[in-house]
């Protein structure tokens, strides 16, 4: 039979995938980025165009891009209009031009490639300017028969899906958001605790990146401080003995302005704020490198070898905690830990807890 699923942690239970976890509840989305804004609208393909005869250094005139371009300067005008719609910051002189108020390393595929080091050949890398979601993209293309390895990075999604169906939107030029399609001999009841690996995978990267203290927020985020730097969504599909093929998104905040910081429900996080790299594409290529390798690893021994080192990155080790099932029902205690699948353990006054989804929130203290 086949299942399609979307699975906030992978550390759900291995089967049956209905469409359901543990308490009856619903498999969490992330919000990748964490930027949880409403979604935008097709991009204008002058805009990106627009922005890339842009510097942070030096303004540019309305009439040299428009020249440069071949458009008007109406046409100029907008498409900086929709830039700043988008979250990029621009400075506007009257008599001088526009200038990038911060450089803007825009996604290259063959600087991405270059990027790659040892795990060259094990992706093929494709860069678009908008889409609708990169997830759907590839899950597409996952069933029409594409090999695994197959990357999707976009400038803007127009149609990005978050947690609890929500959709989310990241600042343009301002994020990393991209999907890869990744293909397993075993079928879904064996990739348990993927999130988990995938977000290790990233932590591994941002750290190599420069980034400083990234943690892993179980199931599928990754935390500065207790701000939100990224976030990881993975859809199935495929057998449930095998194989299976994964499309796992993953968002992560490079550099926020103040005024999508301060529009996001949750504190957030930046690359730039954790010292990290600003080169997107370098730091893409990073990912994706280490991600192979760490998937690897995964398919080898299952997330039980790698539960050591996540257990040092996770952030609510140890803390009081509320977990919210979609049935209304709330288990509290402290975290453990996880099994070996991935599931977090939660200990109570009744006992110890096996949580495999479920909406998680730190107390400030638990009840007497």
């Amino acid at each position: 039979m086949e299942a399609r699923q979307s699975l906030a942690a992978l550390a759900a239970r291995p089967l049956p995938f209905t469409g359901r976890g543990a308490n009856n509840c619903a498999p969490e989305r992330a919000r990748p980025g964490g930027c949880g804004l409403s979604s935008q609208p097709a991009m204008n393909p002058l805009t990106l165009a627009t922005l890339k005869c842009l510097s942070a250094t030096r303004h540019v005139s309305g009439e040299a891009i428009a020249a440069s371009l071949s458009v008007t300067r109406a046409t100029v005008w907008n498409a900086i209009q929709e830039a700043e719609s988008l979250g990029v910051a621009i400075e506007k002189v009257r008599g001088l031009g526009y200038r990038l108020e911060h450089e803007v390393v825009w996604l290259d595929s063959a600087a991405i490639q270059g990027a790659l080091g040892s795990a060259t050949s094990r992706f093929r890398v494709e860069v678009v300017a908008s889409t609708g979601s990169t997830n759907t993209d590839l899950l597409q293309r996952a069933a029409a028969g594409n090999p695994g390895g197959l990357v999707l990075a976009a400038e803007t999604q127009t149609g990005g899906r978050g947690r609890r169906g929500r959709q989310w939107l990241n600042p343009m030029g301002g994020a990393l958001t991209f999907s890869v399609l990744w293909r397993f001999e075993q079928g879904v009841s064996g990739l348990s605790g993927l999130s988990l690996v995938v977000g290790l995978a990233c932590a591994r990267a941002l750290e190599e990146a420069g980034a400083r203290g990234v943690g892993i927020k179980w199931p599928n985020d990754l935390q500065v401080d207790g701000r939100k730097l990224g976030g990881i969504l993975i859809e199935l599909q495929g057998d449930a003995l095998g194989p299976s093929a994964a499309v796992i998104g993953i968002g992560i905040n490079m550099r926020l302005t103040d005024a999508v910081a301060e529009a996001v429900d949750q504190p957030v996080a930046d690359v730039h704020g954790a010292g990290g790299t600003g080169d997107r594409n370098v730091l893409l290529g990073r990912v994706l490198e280490m991600l192979a390798r760490t998937l690897d690893q995964f398919v080898d021994g299952g997330f039980a070898p790698l539960e050591p080192e996540f257990r040092k990155r996770h952030v609510l080790h140890g803390r009081p905690v509320d977990v919210t099932f979609a049935d209304g029902s709330v288990v509290s205690g402290i975290v453990e830990g996880t099994d070996a699948t991935g599931a977090l353990r939660v200990a109570t006054p009744a006992g110890v807890r096996i949580c495999h989804g479920g909406e998680v929130s730190v107390r400030r203290r638990l009840p007497a």
